[in-house]
C-alpha cells in the first residue's frame, strides 16, 4: 500500500508538470462561498467550513435525497466577476439532469468514470441503463489508443451493454481513420516512414491497412507515431521494451533533426486511472516533444476533433450535450472548447488532489475550487461518481 502511494504520488507529479502554468492571480478578492440546496433542509444539518479565503457553507450528501442538488457560486468584490466569480453545481448523481430532459446527448468517458481498467465502478452499470431509458442518446469518448471495437470488447467483458451506445469515439481509432484516409493535409503531408511508440505488457497496436514502414533509426523517419509508453515498434512488427527515459531519449534525437519531424499523439492522456493505480500515458510523451521544439498533433481531447465527431454521430446542437469525465484539463476543458457542458468525476484522476480515500466519498466544494483553479478549468457540475 505504501509503495502504491508513493508511485500514484510520482505520476500525479509527473502529470501536473506537463500542464499549462496555473491562470494567473485573480484581480478581485474572494469574499464568500455560498451553497444553495434545491430541497428544504433544517438549519441543525448545516456543515460550515471555515477557510482562509472565505465562509464555506454546504450540506452533508446524507441528509439529501438521490435527486438533491446544491449550486456553488462565489462571490468576488471585482467588477470583472465574468473573470473571476466561478460556478458550478454539486449531485450526488446524474438522475436530475438525466431527468431533466436537458441534456439530450451524453460524451461518457470510460477510464475513472465507467470502469477502472479491471473492473466498472459501483452503479456505473445500473445508471447507464437508467438513462438510456430517458432517450438519451449516449456516446464513448476516449483517449484509449485502441479502436473503437476493441473499446466495445472491452466494455462488454466489464458487463457493459454497447448496445446502450451509439458508438465508441477513440483517440485510436480517430487517428487510424485520419492515417488511412489521408484527405487532412497535415497527414497528407506526413510521409510513410515512422517510429513507432507502442505498448509492450498492455499488448502492441497493429497498424495494418494504413500502409506505413516501422523504422528504428531516427535519421530515416518522416514522423512519430505515439501509441503508448512501454515499447518501441520494431520493422519486423514486433516491439522492444523500452521505459519512459528511453523513449525521451528518441524524441530528444527527432527534435536535434535539421528540422524537427512531426509527432502523432494517439492518447493524449497524460495519465490513466488502472485499478486505483495510475499509468503513464502517450500524451506524457507529446508534452515532451513540444517543450523541446517539436509539433505535434493531438488527435483526442481536449482538442476539439472528437468532440466535433461525436456531435455529428449524434446529429445533436452542442448545447444539449453534456460530457461526464474525470479530467480537468482533458474533459473539462475540451468540453468547454466544444461549446458543451460538463460534470466533473471527482473520484477520478485527481482523487489524491481533493483528499479522497473511498469510491463514492464527496470532495469538499472548496477544495474542488481550488483544483479548478489551479488548473483554469471549471466545469458546470460536480459528482462523486457516475451514479443514479
Amino acid at each position: 500500500m505504501v509503495e502504491t502511494r508513493k508511485h500514484n504520488k510520482k505520476m500525479r507529479a509527473l502529470f501536473f508538470s506537463h500542464l499549462s502554468s496555473p491562470s494567473p492571480t485573480l484581480r478581485s478578492k474572494i469574499n464568500i462561498a455560498r451553497f444553495y440546496c434545491a430541497s428544504p433542509i433544517t438549519p441543525s444539518r448545516f456543515l460550515s467550513i471555515s477557510s482562509t479565503r472565505g465562509l464555506y457553507t454546504c450540506f452533508s450528501s446524507k441528509t439529501m435525497s438521490s435527486s438533491s442538488q446544491c449550486s456553488v457560486s462565489w462571490e468576488t468584490t471585482s467588477t470583472q466577476s465574468g473573470e473571476a466569480s466561478r460556478a458550478f453545481n454539486c449531485l450526488d448523481g446524474i438522475r436530475t439532469l438525466a431527468e431533466s430532459g436537458r441534456f439530450k446527448a451524453w460524451f461518457l468517458d470510460q477510464y475513472g468514470v465507467l470502469h477502472d481498467g479491471k473492473k466498472p465502478y459501483p452503479g456505473a452499470i445500473s445508471t447507464l441503463e437508467k438513462l438510456a431509458a430517458t432517450g438519451a442518446k449516449m456516446v464513448i469518448i476516449s483517449n484509449s489508443s485502441r479502436r473503437a471495437v476493441v473499446t466495445d470488447d472491452k466494455l462488454k467483458s466489464l458487463g457493459f451493454d454497447p448496445s446502450l451506445f451509439l458508438g465508441a469515439l477513440t483517440s485510436g481509432e480517430l487517428t487510424h481513420q485520419f492515417l488511412l484516409r489521408r484527405d487532412d493535409p497535415w497527414f497528407a503531408a506526413l510521409g510513410r516512414k515512422c517510429i513507432h511508440m507502442t505498448w509492450n505488457d498492455r499488448g502492441p497496436i497493429s497498424l495494418e491497412g494504413l500502409g506505413l514502414e516501422v523504422v528504428s533509426r531516427v535519421d530515416d523517419a518522416e514522423f512519430i507515431l505515439a501509441h503508448g509508453t512501454e515499447a518501441l515498434g520494431l520493422p519486423s512488427g514486433g516491439s522492444e521494451p523500452m521505459d519512459l527515459e528511453g523513449l525521451e531519449q528518441i524524441l530528444e534525437l527527432c527534435a536535434k533533426r535539421q528540422k524537427p519531424i512531426p509527432m502523432v499523439v494517439a492518447n493524449p492522456d497524460y495519465v490513466t486511472v488502472e485499478a486505483r493505480n495510475l499509468c503513464v500515458m502517450p500524451g506524457t510523451l507529446g508534452a515532451k516533444y513540444e517543450k523541446l521544439g517539436g509539433e505535434v498533433r493531438w488527435m483526442g481531447k481536449p482538442d476539439k476533433v472528437i468532440y466535433e465527431s461525436a456531435i455529428g454521430l449524434t446529429g445533436i446542437d452542442p448545447k444539449e450535450c453534456i460530457t461526464v469525465g474525470d479530467s480537468l484539463h482533458h474533459d473539462i476543458k475540451g468540453s468547454k472548447r466544444a461549446g458543451i457542458k460538463s460534470a466533473f468525476i471527482t473520484g477520478g484522476i485527481h482523487a489524491d488532489e481533493l483528499g479522497l480515500g473511498s469510491f463514492g466519498e464527496t470532495a469538499r466544494p472548496d477544495a474542488v475550487h481550488s483544483l479548478c483553479t489551479k488548473f483554469d478549468h471549471y466545469p458546470n457540475f460536480v459528482l462523486p461518481s457516475f451514479t443514479w
